[in-house]
């Protein structure tokens, strides 16, 4: 079986999937299996079905399981949106055809996205313009006291969300070009490059202090350093790298989480979510506190859809269901085994974009999806490592699960650069 055929059929659990999800939602709601799942299940079909003979035209030797693996993700994040809010979800519903536009668009118009190189510092630009937008005076966001977004009259978007593509991109394409000097000296045995060599990496680390402070958005910092590390040490193959990053970051995070207020309320609320003066205090730990009791109730096979317990009458049990506390909702219905299966899903993404990373042929296109598949798994577990206290609790959202236009948008354009790189490496290799 081709791998365009094997794609194809791989839409179809995705597609029972989203059928199934929404009849389980009516049945609970209404007591009756609506015709209206079916049509929706029919619209998702279509939709993918739109994508796939694009990439079955564009790109015949793409990776045959990436896309499919994408929907999956994205049927489990409009069932559970429509779940906590109808209103919500068919805007989800407009993003998600929003970002399959995007998606195919990337796809026809990046014909050979090695020309990107060309452009990496214009591209470096305006992703440090991206990030500062919020702080805009005017345009400016605030959420839960972390500059995010950026409203221009009835848009509004998260910068970071696109930024995150353009840096890795520069990092990708800068590495290429000097990764031989960083290696190049060594003093006692071990590499230690010239500091003139090391000014990505102050960069970058500087880049990632100001996201903490200037923008107050630690999961995104987290991200963009743990991303390049990564790089760095696939373009240099040493380790003493990441291990002098690590350090940098640590050095950083410690220094301001001693110093600057906000992130000391987030180290406390992390550190003791119960106590009662965190507990109920603007910017405590009442959220953190919440999602540990709904997955808690959640148990080994969840409640059921419908049952979580989002709300008490006009107050919200779960703040930000939809977007920061979307895992939680998923272990108290789906319970452990669903949540599991939902990692699961997020886990065979990864392992694709690091096949399609050891597969290509050329050290941008290496690079370049090693940075992309890792600030996608970076993303999952800043956000999930908050949800379950295993970190400090970020407005990361959920990849094509939580809510959000700017996240499902910015995530169809990382596919949609692997599944290119793909179709490279692969033909590259059959040839």
């Amino acid at each position: 079986m081709s791998a365009r055929n094997r794609e194809l059929l791989a839409l179809v659990p995705a597609t029972l999937l989203i059928t199934a999800g929404f009849a389980a939602v009516f049945v609970q709601e209404r007591e009756l299996v609506a015709d209206a799942s079916l049509t929706y299940g029919a619209i998702f079909l279509g939709l993918c079905l739109a994508a796939h003979l694009v990439i079955r035209w564009r790109l015949p030797d793409a990776d045959p399981y990436l896309f499919p693996l994408v929907a999956v993700l994205a049927s489990v994040g409009l069932v559970m949106i429509y779940r906590l809010d109808d209103t919500l979800a068919r805007e989800q519903a407009q993003w998600f055809v929003i970002g399959l536009l995007l998606f195919v668009a990337t796809l026809v118009v990046l014909r050979d996205y090695r020309v990107l190189e060309r452009y990496r510092y214009l591209i470096a630009a305006g992703s440090l313009l991206l990030l500062l937008l919020p702080r805009v005076p005017g345009i400016g966001a605030q959420v839960n006291g972390a500059y995010l977004g950026v409203e221009v009259g009835p848009v509004a978007f998260q910068p970071a969300e696109f930024a995150k593509i353009g840096i890795i991109i520069f990092l990708a394409s800068y590495l290429r070009d000097t990764r031989s000097l960083l290696v190049s000296r060594k003093i006692a045995g071990i590499t230690v490059p010239r500091l003139k060599h090391l000014g990505p990496l102050l960069v970058v680390w500087g880049l990632a202090m100001v996201m903490l402070v200037f923008i107050r958005d630690l999961g995104s910092s987290l991200m963009f350093f743990g991303g390049f590390l990564a790089m760095l040490y696939v373009a240099t193959d040493r380790l003493v790298f990441p291990l002098a990053g690590l350090t940098l970051f640590a050095a950083g995070a410690w220094f301001f989480a001693s110093t600057v207020g906000h992130v000391q309320d987030r180290i406390q609320a992390w550190q003791t979510p119960f106590d009662p003066d965190l507990y109920d205090r603007i910017g405590g730990s009442y959220q953190l506190a919440q999602s540990l009791f709904a997955q808690a109730d959640g148990g080994l096979w969840g409640q059921g859809f419908g049952q979580a317990l989002v709300r008490l009458g006009d107050t919200p049990f779960l703040p930000a269901a939809q977007t920061d506390l979307i895992y939680a909702v998923i272990v108290n219905e789906l319970g452990l085994i669903g949540a599991c299966a939902v990692l699961l899903v997020y886990v065979l993404v990864v392992e694709r974009g690091f096949r399609i990373a050891v597969l290509a042929r050329d050290s941008f296109s290496k690079l370049l999806a090693t940075g992309l598949t890792t600030v996608v798994a970076l993303q999952v577990f800043v956000i999930v490592g908050g949800v379950t206290k295993v970190i400090p609790l970020t407005g990361v959202t959920l990849p094509f699960v939580s809510y959000g236009g700017s996240s499902i948008v910015a995530n169809f354009v990382i596919v949609a650069l692997l599944l290119l790189i793909s179709d490279r490496a692969r033909r590259e290799a059959r040839a």
